[in-house]
C-alpha cells in the first residue's frame, strides 16, 4: 500500500505542503486557530517596513522616557572636596530630576516589565489595559499638582493662598489629597474583575505618586559649574551621560550659536579671543597683546580661565602665528575643559543633540493624548448616532460635518496668538477636540451594521444597561477601524506641533523639532543644513512610521485580503 505521505515532506517533524483527507482527519497540518488581533499582528510582523516603522517608533518613544538620563548637562556622579581635603559623593542628575522625570522613567520601565513577564497570573492583555489605565492616573495627578501650586504660587494669589504655600504642610495636603482623589477616581475604571487586585494597583500608584511628589517639591536652579568647580579643586571625577548638554544649557562668555556638528565650546571661546583679527597676518607683538587684553572683556565667570591672559602673553600665542594658528592653539589648550556638540548648536547656542532627544518626548505626548481625546469623544458621539439612528443620528452628524469643516491648525494658530504663553496640555486639548469627527464617523458605520445583530437584540431582552450595550458588548466589534485611523492621527497631530513651532507660536519652555527646524536659516538667511537635516528628519521618519504602521494594520484586518490570503 503506498504510503499518503507527501514526498514533499523532507525534515521529520515539519510541516507538509500538501495534506491529504485522511492527514487531516489525522490532524496532520491543522493549524491552531488564533484570535483576530493575533492574527492581525502576525499579519503585521510579516512585512519589513512594517517592522521598521514599530521598531522607529519603539526608539523615539525610548528616547522621550529616558531622556534625562541620556542627555543632561548634571553629572551622574560627582566628588566635592572641602576645605579640609575631605570628599563627599553626590548625584547631581537625580537630584535635579521633577516629579514628572521621576514618574515617566519609573512608569516606562515597570509598565514594560509588567506587561512582558510572564511571571503574573493576569491575562496579559488586562495588564496592558492596566498599565494604559495607570499611566492615565499617574499623569493626571501630577500635571494637576503641578497646576494647582503654580496658581497657589501666582504673583496675584491672595493672601491666605501665599499663606498656605508657605506652611509646612502644603507638600504633603496637596500631593497625598490629589493622589488619593485621582486613586478613587480611577478605581471605578474596570481594569480587571477582582475588585482587591483593582484597589491595590491604584493605590501603590498613589503612595507613589504622593511619595516623588513630596521628595520632589524644592526644586533647585538650573546651574552648571561643575568644571568651574572641578578646575578650582572643589570637585572632581564628574561623571556624564552619553550627552554632557542639557537642552536649555547656554553660554554667556562666548559665542556658540549655530557651531558646526563637531565643534568644542572651547573653540566657540577660542573664536571669541580672536574675532576682528586679520585671519593671514601675523599677530606681532600687537596682536598678541589685543588677545590678552580681550579676555577679561568676556563675561567668561569660570576660575579656570582666570589665568588665560598670562598664559597668552608668556608664549601660548606667539607674535609669529597667525590668527587662525592662535584660535587653533587656543582651541587646543582649552580643549580639557569643555566638550563637544556632535550635531552642532542652533541660534541660541544650545547643544542640537540634546534638544532632539529632549523633543521627542512633546512630539510623542502631543501625539498620543490628543488622539486618545479625540478617540474618546469620536467613539462616544459615534456610538450615540449609529445605536439610535434617526433624528438622534441626523442631529449630531450635522455637528460631525461642522467639525469636518473648521481649519484645525487655522485654530491653532488663533489660540496661540491669544495666549501670552501657550501650553503644551492647550495644544492637545485643541487638536483632540476638533479631529474626533473622523473617529465619529467610523464608530457610526460600524455601529449600524451591527444594531441588528442576535448578540444586540439578546442584550436588549435580557435588559442590559444601554452603557453596557454600547461600550461592552458593541463597541469591541466595531472599534477595529477606529485604532487603524488613530496611527494616521497621531502622525497629522506631530505635523501640527512642528508647524506651529516652525511659526513660533509652539511651547517656549519646552524642545521641539519644528522650532529647530525653523532656526536652519536666521536672520541673516544663511542656511545651516544640520538644523534642517536632522529635526527634519526626525519630523518626517517618526510621522512616516506612523502612517506605515496604520497602513499595515489596515491591510492585515481588512476582510477582502484576509480572505484572499486563506
Amino acid at each position: 500500500m503506498p504510503d499518503p505521505t507527501p514526498s514533499n515532506n523532507k525534515r521529520p517533524g515539519a510541516e507538509p505542503e500538501a495534506v491529504t483527507g485522511v492527514m487531516l482527519a489525522q490532524g496532520v497540518g491543522v493549524q491552531e486557530p488564533k484570535g483576530f488581533w493575533a492574527d492581525a499582528w502576525s499579519q503585521v510582523m510579516k512585512q519589513p517596513v512594517a517592522v521598521a516603522s514599530i521598531l522607529w517608533i519603539a526608539f523615539v518613544s525610548a528616547l522621550a522616557v529616558f531622556a534625562p538620563l541620556l542627555a543632561s548637562g548634571h553629572p551622574l556622579v560627582l566628588t566635592l572636596v572641602d576645605e579640609s581635603g575631605a570628599t563627599r559623593t553626590v548625584y547631581p542628575l537625580f537630584e535635579n530630576l521633577s516629579s514628572g522625570d521621576w514618574i515617566l522613567l519609573l512608569w516606562g520601565v515597570l509598565s514594560v516589565a509588567f506587561v512582558f513577564v510572564p511571571a503574573f497570573k493576569i491575562e496579559r492583555s488586562t495588564r496592558l489595559g492596566m498599565v494604559v489605565i495607570g499611566g492615565l492616573q499617574l499623569a493626571f495627578t501630577t500635571v494637576s499638582t503641578s497646576w494647582i501650586r503654580s496658581k497657589f504660587e501666582e504673583r496675584d494669589a491672595s493672601q491666605w493662598m501665599r499663606d498656605f504655600e508657605q506652611g509646612d504642610a502644603f507638600p504633603f495636603i496637596l500631593t497625598i489629597g490629589l493622589a488619593v482623589f485621582f486613586a478613587l477616581v480611577f478605581l471605578i475604571v474596570p481594569t480587571t474583575r477582582a475588585i482587591w487586585t483593582r484597589i491595590g494597583f491604584v493605590g501603590i500608584l498613589a503612595i507613589v505618586c504622593s511619595a516623588i511628589g513630596v521628595m520632589t517639591w524644592e526644586s533647585k536652579p538650573e546651574l552648571f559649574d561643575y568644571q568651574a568647580r572641578v578646575t578650582a579643586g572643589e570637585a572632581k571625577d564628574p561623571l556624564y551621560t552619553i550627552v554632557p548638554w542639557s537642552p536649555a544649557q547656554q553660554f554667556n562668555d562666548r559665542k556658540t550659536d549655530r557651531l558646526e556638528p563637531g565643534s568644542t565650546v572651547t573653540g566657540a571661546l577660542a573664536s571669541a579671543l580672536t574675532v576682528g583679527l586679520d585671519p593671514t597676518g601675523t599677530l606681532g607683538d600687537e596682536g598678541v597683546r589685543r588677545i590678552a587684553d580681550s579676555v577679561p572683556t568676556l563675561p567668561l565667570g569660570q576660575p579656570e580661565l582666570d589665568d588665560l591672559s598670562n598664559e597668552i602673553a608668556s608664549g601660548l600665542v606667539t607674535p609669529d602665528m597667525t590668527a587662525i594658528q592662535a584660535e587653533a592653539a587656543l582651541e587646543q589648550h582649552l580643549a580639557p575643559l569643555g566638550f563637544g556638540f556632535t550635531l552642532g548648536t542652533d541660534g541660541k547656542g544650545q547643544d542640537v543633540l540634546s534638544q532632539l532627544i529632549h523633543a521627542s518626548r512633546l512630539a510623542i505626548s502631543i501625539g498620543l493624548v490628543s488622539t486618545g481625546i479625540a478617540v474618546v469623544i469620536g467613539v462616544s458621539l459615534g456610538a450615540i448616532m449609529g445605536y439610535f439612528g434617526g433624528i438622534v443620528d441626523m442631529l449630531l452628524y450635522r455637528v460631525v460635518e461642522v467639525f469636518m469643516a473648521v481649519p484645525v491648525l487655522f485654530i491653532l494658530i488663533v489660540a496661540a496668538g491669544l495666549l501670552e504663553n501657550p501650553s503644551t496640555y492647550v495644544m492637545m486639548v485643541i487638536i483632540g477636540c476638533f479631529t474626533w469627527h473622523s473617529a465619529a464617523r467610523f464608530v457610526r458605520a460600524e455601529f449600524f451594521k451591527l444594531r441588528d445583530q442576535d448578540f444586540v437584540q439578546s442584550a436588549k431582552a435580557v435588559g442590559l444597561p444601554l452603557r453596557s450595550i454600547l461600550f461592552k458588548h458593541m463597541l469591541p466589534n466595531g472599534v477595529t477601524p477606529v485604532l487603524v485611523d488613530a496611527s494616521f492621527a497621531i502622525a497629522l497631530a506631530i505635523h501640527f506641533e512642528a508647524t506651529l513651532s516652525f511659526l513660533g507660536l509652539g511651547p517656549t519652555d519646552q524642545a521641539s523639532w519644528g522650532r529647530l527646524l525653523a532656526d536652519s536659516t536666521g536672520d541673516s538667511g544663511d542656511f545651516k543644513w544640520w538644523l534642517a537635516v536632522f529635526p527634519g528628519g526626525a519630523i518626517f521618519l517618526t510621522a512616516l512610521a506612523y502612517n506605515l504602521m496604520g497602513e499595515a494594520l489596515r491591510d492585515a484586518i481588512d476582510p477582502k485580503l484576509k480572505k484572499a490570503r486563506v
